[in-house]
């Protein structure tokens, strides 16, 4: 599959033109983990929430054992409720390769078959469909994960070919049996971040994009007012080194180097602020985007599910590794890094508008 982390580059590339597969010897961590929680259930006779009780506050309800795998089967239906339009291809297509990838490190005792059959959907681009409300964030992304997922087990509906169709009918003409969930597979199913994580994704590959040209449209933009180049001086930035604002000076004055309008001689001595401080401006972003991407990064290689296995170490924990705050905040930090870029970029304009006239107007 992926050789070391997951970035936000080879997320891209993968849904680009990439296939998924994993090697035995990762399955065989999937099998252990599995293995582990059945026999765990089955000798201890050990209270495990999710996977012999109910859910929530029905958590201290226990659950029969010939009952176990219609639990989890149920959970996945009763947490289909999202609603509004169809997310985007590539989404579906992301949070399928995060949910395996979040299940390789073999923490969350599934089926080697289900993930399997994960792989088989994103492979075979049988898009399960998925609405874009109804994530929780603050219990992960139930809803939508639970329509990720209800193909699995027959239900639901899928892309196929480009139509949307029932499962039930995508699996027959596919030649694929529905699975048969056991203990926890649901909760596994369910509980995570790959929502909120694919649309990150996502955002953060485009957010770098748009900074590189909010460089480039601003050079452009420098160069059609007539403005000076020397705030871009390398010296300026040295004694003020954030890294985003060294970046976009780099960029601002390769952009300008070659231009004859550049390099004519001005009469000003200083330009409005919209010109003069596109790397400061421009920088914190650069630098918000960076950060963010590096949450975005963690949570592709975290595992988010619950409760977490450890067979090695003889424990089952339920804990909150699906919580989506730290994505949340950074997410909102994007938002506010993106809207500054356009917000500087209206300021050219009007300048551009008004002409020199303007800069009576400001500092």
């Amino acid at each position: 599959m992926f050789k070391g982390k997951l970035t936000v580059a080879k997320l891209s590339k993968m849904l680009g033109s990439g296939k998924l597969y994993v090697e035995d010897e990762t399955l065989e961590r999937i099998e252990k983990s599995a293995n582990y929680l059945y026999l765990k259930v089955n000798t201890s006779k050990a209270t495990i929430y999710g996977v012999n009780t109910g859910f929530g506050s029905l958590s201290n309800i226990r659950i029969e054992d010939h009952e176990l795998e219609e639990l989890q089967s149920n959970l996945i239906l009763s947490h289909a409720c999202g609603t509004g339009k169809r997310i985007p291809d590539n989404i579906v297509r992301a949070m399928l390769c995060l949910k395996v990838w979040n299940m390789l490190y073999g923490n969350s005792g599934v089926q080697k078959d289900t993930v399997l059959r994960l792989i088989d959907h994103f492979n075979q681009d049988v898009l399960p469909v998925v609405y874009t409300q109804g994530s929780l964030g603050a219990s992960g992304d139930l809803a939508p994960l639970a329509h990720l997922c209800l193909p699995l087990i027959g239900e639901g509906n899928v892309i196929l070919d480009g139509k949307e169709v029932p499962a039930k009918e995508a699996l027959l003409y596919l030649g694929w049996k529905p699975l048969q969930l056991k203990m926890k597979e649901g909760l596994a199913l369910l509980n995570g971040t790959q929502f909120m994580s694919a649309y990150g994704a996502y955002c953060v590959f485009h957010a770098e994009r748009l900074a590189f040209f909010a460089d480039l449209i601003g050079a452009i933009a420098l160069d059609a007012y007539g403005g000076l180049t020397a705030p871009f001086d390398t010296s300026v930035h040295q004694v003020r080194p954030h890294p985003g604002q060294i970046e976009s000076a780099r960029r601002l004055r390769e952009l300008l180097e070659e231009s004859p309008l550049a390099q004519k001689e001005k009469e000003h001595i200083q330009d409005p602020y919209s010109f003069r401080c596109m790397p400061q401006v421009h920088g914190a972003s650069i630098d918000a985007i960076t950060h963010v991407k590096q949450v975005v990064e963690r949570e592709l290689n975290s595992v988010s599910d619950n409760p977490l296995i450890f067979p090695d170490e003889d424990k089952i924990i339920s804990a909150g590794n699906f919580h989506g705050q730290p994505l949340a905040i950074s997410y909102d930090y994007l938002s506010i890094a993106l809207a500054e870029l356009a917000n500087i970029s209206e300021r050219r304009t009007f300048q551009l508008i008004m002409g020199k006239t303007a800069c009576l107007f400001i500092w």
